[in-house]
């Protein structure tokens, strides 16, 4: 991202993706951490707890003995005011999966970082976004970084909308390619910070307090459960627009300027015959692989929760060949992201959209293979194809 204030500029690092993700996270006025170990993630809960130990945090570090206890500890501390924070990957996020979904049903805007990993069997450790799309319809928004610096501007974004539309986030990083790869990175001050995420205070009756008892988590009737349901599907709405205003308000205050708008990120000729669609750190791939096309466009997605339907059938306009080229499968249907593009697009009318599953369990991509893909994206026959 282009960065042009000389007060972020004094402040560039070479730094390696985890590091940047603990700075921004320490200073961010966070009073509860908790997290257990897991590749690639590792390295970030390890550089919190150094901060602690070291004297450079003022949050409570808890240590936890899984992945479900460390939810179950934020959630605990979220429900009493608290702002809080934990990271995970993999099976350990699937290990949460419980207590996801008591999060985002109780409505307590906890943030955490998932360093994309694939989920076994058979075992693996790099890099794909199986265990994000796991979690997919578990009432957290949703956000992926293609680069270091905008992980850290997505961490402080997923703040500040999970905190005014009571909403949990979950910010995807791929494991190891960003996690542990060294990039130039801005780490904005604790009093920048404070200018754009100031100190929560949640309101009265939203959490736990003895001199205002409130039911948190309760036992709900069917007709109940139904309303709870359908408010945070109002609410999931709702944030699309409330996403486009805190990252309009997010690059005044920290001074650059991207083509995104929060939701979607469009780079390419206004008139484009194939339009690439993508998430995370592929972009980058992509983006370099599309310099020798003039007829191609890449369209990123770095908010996959919501689903940003509107923006995305704005940033397809008329182009009549998009191909979405994705991390994950979903057996017997083919790549999330290709279902839900397809079911949004469909409805402006007849498209050539084909869907390319690449990079799973962390299989190289190469700008060949994207030249492949721009090659057959014309082609009017199979629809979901394996490249790799």
């Amino acid at each position: 991202m282009k960065k042009t204030n000389i007060q972020h500029r004094v402040k560039d690092h070479i730094l390696e993706g985890s590091k940047a993700i603990a700075l921004t996270i320490n200073n961010i006025n966070l009073d509860v951490v908790s997290a257990y170990p897991i590749t690639p993630q590792t390295h970030i809960v390890e550089d919190l707890a150094q901060f602690k130990a070291d004297g450079k945090a003022e949050y409570e570090y808890i240590r936890a003995e899984s992945e479900f206890a460390a939810a179950s500890i934020i959630l605990g501390a979220c429900a009493t005011g608290a702002r809080v924070y934990s990271a995970t990957s993999s099976q350990g996020l699937l290990l949460m999966v419980e207590v996801l979904y008591n999060i985002s049903g109780m409505r307590l805007p906890i943030v955490m970082t998932c360093a994309n990993r694939a989920v076994s069997a058979p075992i693996n450790i790099w890099n794909d976004h199986s265990d994000a799309m796991a979690v997919r319809d578990s009432g957290w928004m949703q956000f992926f970084a293609e680069n270091h610096q905008e992980a850290v501007y997505q961490h402080l974004l997923a703040y500040k909308v999970a905190e005014k539309m009571s909403l949990p986030a979950l910010v995807n990083v791929d494991g190891f390619i960003l996690t542990h790869s060294y990039e130039p990175v801005s780490i904005p001050s604790k009093s920048l910070i404070k200018k754009y995420l100031p100190d929560y205070k949640p309101e009265t009756g939203t959490y736990l307090d003895p001199n205002n008892p409130v039911t948190m988590g309760g036992f709900f009737s069917s007709d109940s459960y139904f309303k709870t349901r359908e408010n945070i599907v109002t609410d999931f709405n709702l944030s699309l627009q409330e996403i486009k205003k805190e990252y309009r308000k997010l690059k005044k205050v920290f001074n650059f300027k991207d083509d995104s708008n929060g939701l979607v990120e469009y780079s390419g000729p206004k008139k484009p015959k194939v339009i690439l669609v993508t998430m995370g750190s592929l972009a980058g791939t992509i983006k370099e692989t599309i310099k020798d096309y003039q007829e191609v466009g890449l369209l990123k997605i770095t908010t996959f929760r919501p689903f940003p339907s509107e923006e995305i059938i704005k940033a397809a306009g008329m182009c009549e060949n998009i191909s979405i080229i994705e991390k994950a499968v979903s057996p017997g249907s083919g790549g999330p992201l290709y279902s839900e593009i397809r079911a949004a697009i469909s409805q402006t009318g007849k498209r050539n959209i084909k869907n390319y599953i690449v990079g799973l369990g962390g299989k190289d991509i190469s700008q060949k293979m994207i030249q492949k893909i721009i090659k057959d994206s014309r082609n009017k026959g199979k629809q979901i194809t394996f490249i790799g």
